[in-house]
């Protein structure tokens, strides 16, 4: 029996991107209110991310995901939502497309029909530039927003206030990435780009995001990267539930794996930095990744957060992450990896000498300066 049977249907559509020749975008059909995320406190918070995963997906939704350009080209494909909601869109562009000249975010438009007619929404599809060389995949969970879950449930009732009951605004990120994303991103140049009044803005260097988190906390995800600042970009998140499974390495590893192939495959010309940390299968999920796409990746910096040691198999993917002579950044603090990338000389094409800037910028994180950590800790409590 339907949970909210009395709430409109409505599409969530999540961020889409684009290639020459291959348009990949999903969305989820749901009977629940808008997402609203001002700053609450107690029960009020929880009410409200309980409502995140509290909902009513609806099956057999048929929409139509429409592009169109003034005199570009136009596009017109129709997908029905499954068991869970989901809507996913995966269209061939024939004849290509072009790319426009720096990185946009362009806009379709979902089509679908309830009781009361027909209902549309804009959707936000991501189109690298034509001169873009260096993209960036990052993780999320202690990679931009502190959460001291470290691949364990016990973590996760140690931490459930900090990840269950604040609101974007009230979540830590980590010191230091707002600055060090932005830079790596060249937001500085996007800035002066011109915009149409409802384009959302575009870093110089595409972001893309890939987590072990559901798709219930997509909204809240880019809500907390609006505040902060921090650039938007594609999302790959997944269905998961409370159990050991979702949780464990292993799993997110292997998500985010397949996750990372997919982007790396459909951007063959295109190098990437990956970003994660230590504490949900990074490691193996990069060691793969590095080891089927080694032309592909420029390198790999990870943030070392979790108490635990290194198990076999990561100690095993730090060696093969090594072995390729790809550039491997380890460390807790953000400064230590600007002396690293300056020993190993970075290259190429003098893209990656953008990273080196980037880290210049970034000062601090709990390793290096205990007070400011406990400091920006207390302001969220």
């Amino acid at each position: 029996m339907p949970i909210f049977p009395t709430r409109p249907l409505r599409i969530e559509p999540y961020f889409g991107h684009r290639s020459r020749s291959r348009l990949v975008l999903s969305a989820r059909a749901l009977r629940v209110g808008d997402a609203k995320f001002e700053e609450q406190t107690g029960l009020a918070a929880i009410g409200t991310m309980l409502g995140q995963f509290i909902s009513h997906e609806v099956k057999g939704v048929d929409v139509t995901l429409i592009v169109e350009g003034e005199d570009g080209p136009s596009l017109s494909h129709t997908a029905q939502s499954d068991s869970e909601g989901f809507v996913h869109f995966d269209v061939p562009l024939d004849p290509e497309w072009d790319l426009p000249e720096f990185p946009a975010w362009e806009i379709a438009q979902l089509h679908w029909n309830t009781e009361d007619g027909p209902r549309q929404v804009d959707a936000h599809i991501l189109a690298p530039g034509m001169d873009g060389r260096l993209a960036v995949i990052s993780d999320i969970d202690d990679t931009i927003i502190e959460t001291g879950i470290t691949g364990g449930i016990g973590s996760v009732a140690k931490n459930w206030k900090r990840v269950f009951a604040r609101m974007p605004g009230q979540r830590a990120i980590v010191p230091g990435a707002d600055t060090f994303y932005n830079e790596l991103g060249d937001a500085a140049k996007a800035d002066g780009l011109k915009l149409a009044k409802e384009q959302m803005p575009a870093t110089r260097r595409p972001f893309f995001y890939v987590s072990s988190s559901p798709w219930n906390l997509f909204a809240y995800l880019v809500a907390f990267q609006r505040m902060r600042g921090l650039p938007l970009g594609p999302i790959k998140l997944r269905d998961w539930g409370l159990n050991r499974e979702t949780f464990g390495k292993s799993s997110h590893g292997s998500h985010k794996t397949d996750a990372i192939f997919e982007i790396l495959e459909m951007y063959p010309d295109m190098k990437f930095a990956l970003i994660g940390d230590d504490t949900q299968g990074d490691f193996p999920a990069f060691a793969s990744v590095v080891k089927e796409f080694p032309d592909q990746i420029a390198a790999v910096f990870m943030r070392t957060v979790s108490e635990e040691k290194f198990s076999a198999e990561e100690e095993a993917s730090i060696t093969a992450i090594r072995d390729t002579g790809i550039p491997l950044w380890m460390g807790d603090d953000y400064a230590t990896g600007l002396e690293f990338l300056r020993a190993n000389g970075f290259t190429p094409s003098g893209e990656t000498q953008q990273i080196v800037k980037a880290v210049e910028g970034v000062v601090v994180d709990e390793a290096s300066d205990p007070a400011a950590a406990q400091s920006a800790e207390a302001a969220q409590d």
